[in-house]
């Protein structure tokens, strides 16, 4: 079994250099702004822990003993390494405080987020945003890449290691343009006629595609075409090929022209959370957490009834 290392303290490490530069515990203590006593104890304590004795203690002074000047190399050591780890923490402390990156889903980032950023600029002192945009699951894998500070997602599944609060809601919806068959549908749709249409979708690993899968709760067909973005989605839909499931945010403009029909669904719930999103364990700094205020509910809400207020 090893022996047990003792816990030294580095200001006592400091006291031995500064005895061995300055050539008396006095000249020492004098130079650390502390009483003689407590300068002499400092050495004491070393002394007791490493079972050594370090210094030769005469009337006028005390010089290092043979021990002592080895002891006190390896002092300097400890020491100058300990003051690089400082000094390069503080460097990489003060450049995270000069810009703040987060990552959005792409829903979050396109319709969200210009508001959010807005009122966040318009804060005195905050630092500059580094916005990356990404479905859901490339926003997660950056936050535990630790490429990002603070991300927002609209997944229903979150891992566990990571922490999530609210922002907003929001609610999935069925959509087609005017002249496809299920616009002239009566009846809502049901679970399983769902699960059966083939659908334009954003890609795996959104979080729209999680949150229908979910909501569904049974095997899907295949999609039949896949897309990683919500205008491309809606363009295909657009031209009348296929219904998409996306986001009301992503539809609304297009559903108050009348440029896409809601179809009504029976036996879906297709509400879902939007959150934001840091790593478990780690403390957020101020301005991540003053970024998370200004994307609070309130605003996502004020900002989603703007867009369907209609146009003049």
């Amino acid at each position: 079994m090893p022996a047990q290392r003792p816990a030294l303290d580095l200001e006592s490490l400091r006291m031995l250099a500064l005895v061995a530069d300055l050539g008396s515990i006095s000249a020492a203590a004098r130079a650390e702004q502390i009483s003689q006593p407590s300068a002499s104890k400092r050495i004491q304590v070393l002394e007791r822990q490493l079972g050594l004795e370090l210094l030769d203690r005469r009337s006028r002074g005390a010089t290092l003993t043979d021990h002592g000047r080895m002891v006190t190399g390896w002092c300097r050591t400890v020491i100058e390494a300990t003051d690089a780890l400082v000094t390069g923490s503080q460097a990489l402390a003060a450049r995270e405080a000069e810009q703040l990156s987060i990552g959005a889903s792409q829903t979050i980032a396109e319709y969200l987020a210009p508001t959010w950023l807005g009122e966040f600029r318009r804060r005195a002192g905050e630092p500059p945003v580094q916005l990356r945009v990404a479905n859901s699951q490339e926003v997660i894998a950056a936050l535990r890449a630790r490429e990002i500070e603070l991300g927002f997602v609209e997944t229903p599944q979150v891992p566990s290691d990571l922490r999530r609060r609210r922002v907003a809601s929001d609610r999935l919806v069925l959509v087609v343009a005017p002249d496809h068959p299920l616009a002239r549908r009566r009846q809502p749709l049901g679970r399983d006629e769902l699960a059966e249409t083939p659908l334009a979708s954003r890609e795996d690993g959104s979080g729209t595609r999680d949150t229908l899968r979910m909501a569904i709760g049974r095997p899907m067909v295949a999609p039949a075409v896949e897309l990683d973005s919500n205008a491309a989605v809606k363009v295909l839909v657009g031209s009348g090929s296929f219904p998409a499931v996306l986001s009301e945010l992503a539809v609304a403009n297009e559903l108050r022209d009348g440029r896409l029909v809601e179809v009504p669904l029976e036996g879906v719930d297709l509400a879902r959370s939007l959150d934001a999103v840091w790593r478990r364990g780690t403390r957020l700094g101020a301005a991540a957490e003053h970024f998370m205020q200004t994307a609070r509910p309130a605003r996502a809400a004020a900002h989603r009834a703007a867009r369907a207020e209609p146009r003049p």
